[in-house]
């Protein structure tokens, strides 16, 4: 007998399944020449430690949409892959190495690299163990690593020709500088966090007079690096000053006093230090004026030899001494707090420095226009929720040159060359002949990353089988976090290299929250390890959880009561497949087909199981489309409802009026439909939720092979059966209606009442009294289309059908009509809100006619339930 355990055990359900699935190679592509691609690559976690909540979600629901296609029959690629990270991983490996006293340098580069290798190794494993957790149906045959060589090719090609289109140039500018991984960064790597700071009143001395002149600095180490003081030239508090230098203090260098539109009359003094070397308004005033700038910054942050006496110290050291030797010559006027935002590097959280520098740039006005441009063609990636599409837009209008060389040893050494002669040489392979030096930095991670989709399938092979296949890629999804770092340069390198568009579509998902809706972070110490939760509650649940937390584009809070709630439904779900399976263990496939054609055909089956495959057929259609429009919060809404309300406690329920009679031929029939319905939610569940499908599936009469593979869902249009679906929802309004008046009341359901039903679908209730029997207690059941309302009862109007309960001696008039009254206002409500809608010109103008017509339905059904409670209370009323 394929038993289930009396109560769902993650752990054991979850245990080996995913080795079973790798083993049967159930998620790589079909092959299937007919078969439409659909393909996704995985948005690379980097090698720096575990998998973290945000990816979590970036994988669940990357696995819901290619599961789903799968099963509905597209040849399905799902790649998978990881990012070296440079700036991050080899801080991590360089930490490493300090707990045993080492530093980088010791080892040298090669020997560094080596540690750093290992480190990959053993994270990459760990990724992957976890990404088994998680139980993504990735193509390990097709991984990818972005300091593979095939990757690595793709990078120079790209570089290459980047550079001989003169759009990658080497210069000196003003970038952000981070001290402590010693490198530049990109303007998106660094993040502005608001900090306590000062406003520092400084005055410099005019040369060859008594007079000062007042400026003001949140960084005053930086005067060691000034090389003018502007002011507006129409200014006339310092028009006599324009020409004259004035003494830098301590270092008493001399500097020009010029005039520039940059220097503000209402903001502070209306004087302005310039230090171009570390400043990016300054360095541009420079530019303009052909000032000189002076570096007075080491890499690692402290002063260098233009800093006089204060060469070697720490910038934030050197302000404090500064400062300090200010006050002692009388040069600081005030110390002013402030908050304000400051640069902290994304990667390390130290303040960034802006910092002249000679480094490698993308040159991002063309690249940054086709980009543009391509949105209003018909290769526009979809961004889902569109309003991320006008985030790309704004980012590519606003975008700087961008700074691709890293002071690092870990990544893709620039492929630029250079010899004792000065010259320097950029090709894909070094250069030939001896001398030749290559470039010590490496590129920016996000240069390879930004060639993820296209270069992990074969390019620059354009040839290449997967490439030709699968790409351009079916959908992204990822957190709106990286839309600049990755999601945009994918997009324009994709178009310069391919000439399409990387993916049809972006998913565009939150960031998750603790219950206090705050962003998890190591310092407020609120993080979530998916792996604990998975010990725990399984990974079902949490995938349940991820899926159904929000809609695209909105933030989740993460919480373990609702992890409580998806235990609980898959347990409910559980409960309901053993029930199933102990009364049908021996129905075989061909009698589940057999059944289903005959309900179909209305030669046998009852109502209810007619209702049932009509609700299916329903909740395959809604499900579907919510899934194809990535609204998966939408559909597990629906399924939720269908499965836990209309399967478990309805139609299980009343199929025991069937399975406890003495018809066997009915009993087989009900017991294939139990078995169809289950094997049907299964299937819709399994994208969400793969492991425990799987094992209730594998244990299922009427089933075969995995199911991965199974084919998902469709509606069948035979099985649709608009009267019997009717017919059972009234008979659930019924069963409802009088369970409320019996609690109202507080009359329990053991104790046996007479009830009398007015309806004009009186042959069709006194077909299914049965039920009503059953599930309501009647000591006497009258159901006619005409019957006398008794004058002392407890009353309720459904859909089709007036209830009457006459218990006399149990009910209080005046209550009753109050409850009634309360009722009678509930459908003036509802009433008012259709007349609203359908009042709209807009509404009625624009909407589907089956929508329109929806709404039109429920006027009629709410004005004849308004109309029978209104007549019933001036009954009671006149009695």
């Amino acid at each position: 007998m394929n038993e289930l355990t009396p109560k769902f055990n993650p752990t054991e359900v979850e245990a080996g399944r995913y080795e079973k699935w790798l083993e049967a190679d159930v998620f790589k592509p079909s092959g299937n020449p007919d078969a439409e691609p659909y393909s996704i690559v995985i948005p690379p976690p980097n090698v720096t430690g575990k998998l973290h909540l945000g990816h979590a979600w970036d994988t669940t629901l990357q696995d819901i949409i290619i599961r789903q296609k799968r099963m509905q029959g597209f040849d399905t690629l799902w790649l998978p892959g990881m990012d070296h990270a440079g700036i991050a991983t080899q801080a991590k490996v360089a930490a490493r190495l300090a707990e045993d006293g080492i530093l980088p340098q010791d080892l040298g580069r090669e020997k560094f690299l080596d540690k750093v290798w290992e480190w990959k190794d053993e994270y990459a494993t760990t990724i992957k163990e976890q990404w088994g957790k998680m139980g993504i149906s990735v193509d390990y045959s097709r991984e990818r690593f972005t300091l593979d060589e095939g990757l690595s090719q793709a990078v120079r090609k790209v570089f290459v020709q980047l550079y001989n289109k003169g759009w990658i140039y080497r210069g000196e500018k003003l970038i952000n500088w981070d001290p402590k991984a010693m490198t530049a960064l990109s303007d998106i790597e660094v993040i502005h966090k608001e900090i306590d700071g000062a406003f520092y009143h400084i005055t410099y001395q005019i040369e060859g007079s008594d007079e000062f002149v007042e400026i003001a600095t949140t960084r005053p180490e930086t005067f060691l690096g000034d090389t003018a003081v502007i002011v507006n030239e129409k200014d006339e508090r310092y028009k006599h000053l324009v020409g004259k230098n004035v003494i830098l203090p301590i270092i008493n260098r001399v500097i020009p006093i010029l005039t520039d539109d940059h220097a503000d009359m209402e903001k502070g003094t209306g004087v302005v230090k310039i230090t171009p070397a570390h400043d990016p308004n300054d360095f541009e005033v420079a530019m303009r004026h052909d000032l000189p700038m002076i570096n007075m910054m080491n890499n690692d942050g402290t002063i260098n030899e233009n800093g006089g006496k204060y060469e070697g110290l720490d910038r934030f050291e050197a302000r404090k001494q500064i400062v300090a030797d200010l006050k002692e010559l009388g040069q600081l006027v005030d110390i002013k707090p402030v908050r304000h935002e400051v640069g902290h590097s994304e990667r390390t959280g130290v303040v960034v420095e802006p910092r002249l520098s000679t480094q490698w740039f993308v040159k991002m006005d063309e690249l940054a226009k086709n980009a543009i441009a391509n949105q209003a063609t018909e290769d526009a990636v979809e961004f889902y929720p569109p309003r991320f599409n006008d985030t790309f837009m704004q980012w590519m209008e606003n975008v700087h040159d961008w700074v691709i060389s890293r002071q690092l040893w870990w990544g893709h050494q620039i492929p630029a060359w250079y010899n004792e002669a000065g010259e320097m040489y950029v090709g894909e392979e070094a250069p030939e002949g001896e001398g030749w030096t290559q470039d010590e930095d490496v590129l920016d991670t996000w240069f390879s990353s930004a060639l993820w989709p296209f270069s992990t399938m074969g390019w620059p092979d354009e040839n290449s089988a997967d490439f030709k296949r699968y790409f351009p890629t079916s959908t992204l999804v990822t957190g709106y976090d990286i839309i600049f770092f990755w999601v945009s340069r994918m997009i324009f390198q994709s178009l310069e290299f391919t000439g399409k568009s990387p993916f049809h579509n972006v998913l565009i998902h939150g960031l998750i929250r603790d219950e206090e809706g705050r962003k998890m972070s190591k310092s407020l110490g609120n993080g979530i390890d998916p792996m604990d939760v998975i010990e725990k509650y399984g990974a079902d649940a949490l995938r349940w959880f991820l899926s159904n937390g929000s809609a695209p584009g909105q933030d989740v809070r993460f919480s373990y009561d609702k992890m409580d709630a998806a235990w609980n439904f898959i347990n409910k779900i559980w409960n309901v497949s053993r029930y199933i399976l102990m009364n049908a263990e021996d129905v075989s496939a061909d009698a589940v087909s057999s059944a289903l054609t005959k309900v179909a055909n209305k030669t046998a089956g009852n109502v209810t199981d007619r209702w049932i495959l009509t609700r299916l057929n329903d909740t395959a259609r809604r499900v579907t489309e919510q899934m194809d429009k990535f609204e998966f919060g939408v559909a597990g809404h629906i399924l939720y409802n269908f499965i836990w309300d209309e399967f478990a406690n309805w139609y299980l329920e009343l199929t025991k009026e069937v399975m406890f009679g003495e018809d066997e031929a009915e009993k087989d029939i009900t017991r294939a439909v139990l078995l169809h319905v289950l094997d049907q939610v299964l299937r819709l569940l399994h994208p969400i939720m793969p492991f425990f499908t799987e094992e209730i599936f594998e244990k299922l009469p009427n089933t075969s092979g995995s199911i991965v593979v199974a084919e998902y869902p469709k509606v069948r249009p035979e099985f649709n059966d608009d009267k019997a679906s009717e017919g059972v929802a009234m008979l659930i309004e019924l069963i409802t209606a009088v369970r409320n008046i019996r609690a109202e009341v507080n009359t329990p359901l053991s104790k046996a009442v007479p009830m009398l039903i007015k309806s004009e679908h009186a042959d069709f209730l006194n077909a299914v009294s049965p039920y009503i029997s059953r599930f309501t207690n009647p000591s006497e059941l009258t159901i006619a289309k005409d019957l006398a309302v008794p004058e002392q009862a407890m009353s309720a109007v459904i859909t089709g059908a007036e209830l009457y309960l006459p218990l006399a001696g149990l009910i209080n008039i005046e209550e009753e009509i109050a409850r009634l009254e309360k009722e009678l206002a509930k459908w003036q409500k509802e009433l008012d809100l259709v007349n609203k809608k359908l009042g709209n010109e807009r509404f009625v103008a624009n909407a589907k006619a089956e929508v329109v017509q929806k709404e039109k339905d429920k006027l009629a059904d709410y004005q004849e339930k308004f109309d029978t409670v209104k007549a019933r209370i001036a009954e009671l009323k006149e009695n």
